[in-house]
């Protein structure tokens, strides 16, 4: 058995010469698939998650499988949707405290863009927390239903970064710079930042904070100024949204494909949702994404070590 091995082995060399044979062992991201996971009919009403932080990158996660970025994920999600015209609505389930500013903002943008190149209904169902840039996203839907439970809001802009210059001190390390300006480094984690590096921070929250709150008032119908008024950050339970004109209705997330159903002008139609292959994909609560609890932390993280960061997000 060995020498037969051993002849096999030299026989490929033999074949091979002096070519290199190299073997991809990498996972491969599989391409979309469809699957039912309520009612039916020939129409479609599409279940699209948004969950977690909202990020550019990757989610990281504890699992092997590799994982397609968010905005890869929404936006291949988005195109097989345009592909098929029986996909009459789409339902937005969102979870999720937010995430960074860009991310928010071109999720906001695809559906929005979505929305106005097919002419179909959107509707937002927030199901645990839907603050700060997940609220943001929720804007680009016709309606909005909050979970009986929901925790919404947060309307404001974080910047978040890091002084550890006090650490590197204990164990004898020390930062230095060679700049070109006097703020190249401002944001720097080995520091504090200066009173006039702070307002110019502020100066960028603020225009950030000006394009949400615009966003609200234009999205909701409301008056600029009454947006302001409650837009301080805080967040506000579904009872609370409705009465500010944040939410449309209180309802679970059945009350949200119904009112797509109604929304579209079609009495039956299937909910279908997209997967990869080995997703469980089974009802309308399973998650197309690992749990928020295992990517979110990791994605916390990442942001406090990465460098000053602009966030809608709510992070208590």
């Amino acid at each position: 058995m060995r020498s037969r091995t051993a002849l096999l082995a030299g026989l490929l060399l033999v074949l091979c010469g002096c070519s290199v044979v190299s073997v991809d062992l990498t996972p491969r991201v599989r391409p979309l698939r469809e699957t039912t996971v309520e009612g039916k009919g020939r129409d479609k009403v599409l279940l699209l998650d948004l969950a977690g932080v909202l990020a550019e990158e990757p989610i990281l996660t504890l699992e092997s499988r590799p994982q397609v970025p968010l905005l890869a994920r929404v936006r291949e999600e988005l195109e097989k949707a345009d592909e098929d015209e029986r996909v009459r609505a789409i339902v937005l389930r969102i979870n999720s405290p937010g995430g960074t500013v860009t991310a928010s903002d071109i999720l906001y943008h695809e559906i929005s863009r979505f929305k106005a190149r097919r002419k179909v209904p959107v509707i937002a169902s927030i199901l645990d927390v839907g603050a700060s840039g997940g609220y943001y996203v929720a804007l680009a839907a016709d309606r909005i239903v909050a979970h009986p439970t929901t925790v919404t809001g947060s309307i404001g802009v974080l910047m978040l970064t890091v002084n550890s210059g006090g650490l590197l001190e204990k164990i004898g390390v020390s930062a230095s710079y060679i700049k070109s300006g006097q703020y190249k480094d401002m944001g720097s984690p080995f520091r504090s930042l200066s009173p006039e590096e702070r307002a110019i921070f502020q100066e960028l929250i603020d225009r950030l904070y000006g394009r949400f709150v615009t966003l609200v008032a234009r999205e909701r119908r409301l008056d600029e100024a009454r947006v302001r008024a409650f837009a301080d950050g805080r967040v506000y339970t579904a009872a609370e949204a409705l009465s500010l004109g944040l939410v449309d209705r209180i309802g679970y997330l059945e009350d949200a494909i119904a009112l797509a159903r109604e929304s579209a002008g079609i009495a039956e139609a299937k909910v279908v949702a997209y997967h990869r292959p080995r997703q469980y994909r089974a009802t309308i609560y399973s998650a197309a994404d690992p749990p928020p609890t295992a990517s979110g932390v990791a994605d916390l993280a990442r942001m406090v070590f990465s460098g000053p960061r602009f966030l809608y997000l709510w992070w208590p």
